[in-house]
């Protein structure tokens, strides 16, 4: 099977940084109707979480404070990192911090999970800045760990300064970035299991004991289909919350900084935008077969071992192409399920979906030839004498 030209595979991780490039994201528009629609934010943007495509911007590139939305990328650096339940006494100084609080003391032993978690749930800033500590040595220290990773995930326009989102000077990002951050951080597990409960059960203290907090992101009562993820408000940044939401397979995230009216503001967007979109199954183009040597059949289809989707608009007409990454051929035997190579769908250019390809059947090695030469005839002649006996 002849590979596709293809000037090079981008990482389905990188395609929102495509999708955003042609999208106009000024002052407010509905990119999914083109319609001009606003809300009372000073910054916000709806994205689809799988691509990463915008469907609604208003002033979403804006530097803004974003307060305690902050701690989604402290708490996803803290559950990056190894030995999540190494029991620790808490730093004094880097729990002595203005706001919310999980309720560490000093002389407290605390693990990093628990510390996510009292993020997550009670926004705290005590929480954070122990995390911070534990890992980096000190908050500016850590902060650099922030910023690397605000690179690493394209988020252009953002600069953290302090763990927890208190105000601070050059500390800020716009609702494109946050959703990027939204979005980077939902695809770690734990991450995503503690954003998405209503309370949390964790353990610390001088001893340890087991206590709830409960989630200050009231959108997980208000709205069934939520996920999660952050709330946030200082005086500076008003009210901040980056949320997310399922529906039918499909998880739309939405920002919103300096939002008074934050809850009702993301239902509306949710219950505007859920229905304007659908779960589309992608299939090749024709069969794909992959020419075989040295075994008894000439070649072996593949099949997708996981069948790809992409969400559409509905009624959108998109063109849809694919690439076939393969070797050209493969060496007798091969397996049913063996996997040989990749397809990935690519529309407008951006690649939004992709699954392993694996033999459909199983081709057996051709058996070795016969000997030839004097000892080959021999071996032939006592082969007919046996026969004739």
């Amino acid at each position: 099977m002849a590979v596709k030209a293809a000037k090079g595979l981008l990482a389905l991780a990188l395609a929102v940084m495509v999708a955003a490039g042609g999208a106009r994201t000024g002052r407010a528009q509905c990119l999914a109707t083109g319609e001009s629609y606003q809300v009372g934010a000073r910054g916000a943007v709806v994205m689809e979480a799988e691509s990463g495509r915008l469907l609604f911007a208003q002033e979403a590139h804006k530097r803004l404070p974003m307060a305690s939305t902050t701690k989604i990328m402290t708490a996803l650096l803290t559950l990056e990192q190894p030995e999540l339940d190494q029991e620790f006494i808490v730093d004094p100084e880097a729990i002595r911090v203005e706001g919310s609080s999980m309720g560490l003391a000093e002389g407290d032993t605390v693990t990093l999970r628990a510390l996510a978690g009292g993020m997550l749930t009670a926004s705290g800033n005590d929480a954070a800045g122990a995390a911070a500590v534990r890992i980096a040595g000190d908050a500016a220290a850590f902060a650099q760990l922030m910023n690397r990773r605000a690179g690493e995930l394209g988020m252009a326009n953002t600069h953290f300064v302090t763990p927890s989102g208190l105000d601070a000077e050059e500390h800020y990002s716009t609702a494109y970035d946050m959703a990027l951050l939204g979005r980077a951080a939902l695809q770690n597990p734990e991450f995503a299991r503690m954003a998405a409960s209503k309370r949390l059960s964790l353990t610390f203290g001088n001893p340890p004991y087991q206590r709830s907090l409960l989630n200050h992101n009231r959108l997980l009562s208000l709205f069934p289909e939520a996920i999660g993820i952050k709330t946030g408000f200082t005086k500076t940044a008003g009210r901040c919350l980056v949320s997310a939401a399922r529906r039918d397979d499909v998880t739309l995230i939405v920002v919103t900084l300096g939002c008074g009216d934050d809850w009702n503001t993301h239902m509306a967007l949710y219950q505007r935008y859920f229905p304007l979109l659908e779960r589309r199954q992608l299939s090749p183009a024709g069969e794909l077969l992959l020419p075989v040597t040295g075994g008894t059949a000439a070649s072996v289809p593949l099949v997708q071992t996981e069948p790809p989707a992409m969400v559409a608009l509905k009624g959108e007409a998109s063109t849809i192409t694919e690439a076939i990454f393969a070797p050209s051929f493969g060496y007798a035997p091969i397996s049913e399920g063996d996997v040989v190579g990749r397809i990935v769908y690519y529309q407008d250019g951006r690649p939004v979906a992709e699954s392993p390809l694996a033999a459909a059947a199983t081709v057996p090695a051709l058996p070795p030839p016969e000997k030839k030469g004097f000892g080959g005839w021999l071996q032939g002649i006592g082969k007919k004498i046996r026969d004739m006996g």
